[in-house]
């Protein structure tokens, strides 16, 4: 059982260590060559880097220490140990890139004119490190854990607080960098939130078929012999006729949409048909848990 326990661990500390991994070499290699900035507590230790040419790694762990020991207190051990793992993963990824750069074996991507290239690159990299670390439950220490703590004494808004943080901060670098550089900085936490959303929901993406009609039994039945799909009758009530009837409910793959939609019609051709879009499908059929 321990050694089950261990491994469900590694299971999830090791891809959030990855995704650190990710996030600060996205900084180091795209972000501070180009005196681009961040949002967060990682935006003022690169503030504080490009003033006082501060070790990034150093201030990661300085600031995040304090915010991460009060996380534990407030919101308890279950909550906060995972951000314990990113924090600690960061400020030493930052220590090795920061020692590789130092030595010459890694050179940061530095551009004069492109920086288009350099903020779209920067964007996935880091979307894609803070991604990994969200979708296994860690963060990387700073705003996450004030606004965890806020949210949970006054109710408010995690993404509000983070959002108004990352504001004042990237204003705050209008003293250190040109206003282009910003506008460039934008572009970046822009691509950096899709990649974000894009890790979370899952690279799988799904349809679900919601249909109406008097004839569900028959259409369920006709889905689940011709394309052995789990199917869901679900009881409803017309609020017009007032009649009962059923709901059909259905998740496919994208590339079976048009045969649904065919298999519905060949029943009923009136049917109402709902298709939305879901991420991240587990279970018979589809990516398992």
């Amino acid at each position: 059982m321990k050694s089950l326990n261990a491994m469900n661990i590694g299971k999830t500390v090791a891809p959030i260590m990855l995704g650190a991994a990710i996030y600060a070499f996205g900084l180091l290699y795209f972000i501070v060559p180009n005196q681009l900035m961040e949002g967060g507590v990682t935006g003022i230790t690169i503030l504080l880097n490009y003033a006082f040419d501060i070790p990034i790694f150093l201030t990661t762990l300085l600031l995040n220490l304090p915010l991460f020991l009060l996380g534990w207190k407030v919101l308890g051990s279950n909550q906060i140990v995972y951000t314990g793992v990113g924090i600690g993963a960061l400020s030493f990824f930052l220590w090795v890139f920061e020692r590789m750069i130092a030595a010459g074996w890694l050179v940061p991507f530095s551009t004069e004119h492109d920086f288009i290239l350099a903020s779209l690159y920067a964007g996935v990299t880091l979307g894609l490190g803070l991604g990994i670390v969200f979708r296994y439950g860690g963060t990387t220490g700073g705003v996450d854990i004030v606004a965890r703590i806020l949210g949970r004494k006054f109710g408010w808004s995690m993404g509000q607080i983070i959002l108004a943080v990352d504001v004042i901060i990237i204003g705050a670098s209008l003293l250190y960098i040109p206003r282009e550089k910003i506008l460039y900085t934008l572009v970046a936490v822009f691509i950096a939130s899709r990649v974000i959303d894009f890790i979370q929901e899952g690279a799988y993406a799904a349809k679900a078929f919601t249909i109406i009609s008097d004839d569900a039994p028959q259409i369920a039945d006709l889905i689940t012999a011709e394309m052995e799909r789990g199917v869901t009758l679900i009881p409803a009530i017309g609020a017009y006729s007032k009649q009962a009837k059923h709901m059909v409910y259905c998740v496919v793959s994208r590339q079976e949409i048009r045969r649904l939609s065919q298999l519905v019609k060949s029943i009923d051709p009136t049917a109402f048909v709902i298709i939305s879009d879901v991420h991240d499908v587990m279970g018979e059929g589809f990516r398992e848990s």
